[in-house]
């Protein structure tokens, strides 16, 4: 995969119900223009969920819950470590974490899925970034960010390395 340049591509929601329609525009494009895509909805007492999963990597066979650690390691790596995915994926969560404070990979969480919110957070080929930002018409917010190689790489790795934890703590 760190044949593309990719995109963390992030949009907020006011509700659930919103997120998922963009979420379903989106999962209906070419499997090329989405790696990796989840919803995520936060409650009010700031508790937060992967709702859906989908893109190019879960339709390939990667799964879910692998995908789903991905996408929050590159969007916001201190969920990982609160539990979203499940904090035991491995050492190189503390990697992520690490790297997310010294070059600032990701986005705000508090930001872009305040509580009671949800968002889309997916990781797009640049080639296809207009397209994916057109279908996604009912967010109140946006943001893109290039996802750097070794950015990528490394959350591929603690992914990798606690690949049953994500899958347990994702289904549970």
């Amino acid at each position: 995969m760190t044949d593309h340049n990719y995109i963390l591509f992030v949009s907020s929601y006011a509700d659930e119900g919103s997120a998922a329609e963009d979420f379903k525009a989106i999962k209906d494009m070419d499997d090329a223009a989405v790696a990796a895509a989840v919803v995520l909805s936060r409650d009010s007492s700031g508790k937060t969920e992967v709702k859906e999963h989908g893109g190019g990597l879960v339709a390939g066979g990667t799964k879910a819950g692998a995908v789903g650690g991905l996408v929050v390691g590159l969007f916001a790596p201190p969920l990982l470590l609160s539990g979203v995915i499940g904090a035991g994926i491995g050492a190189g969560v503390g990697a992520i974490r690490k790297r997310h404070e010294e070059k600032s990979i990701g986005v705000n969480a508090e930001e872009f899925l305040p509580p009671g919110s949800s968002a889309i957070v997916a990781i797009v080929d640049d080639l296809y970034l207009d397209r994916v930002d057109k279908a996604i018409s009912k967010a109140t917010k946006k943001v893109s960010k290039a996802v750097e190689s070794g950015d990528y790489d490394a959350v591929v790795k603690a992914v990798n390395e606690g690949d049953e934890k994500i899958i347990e703590a994702a289904s549970s």
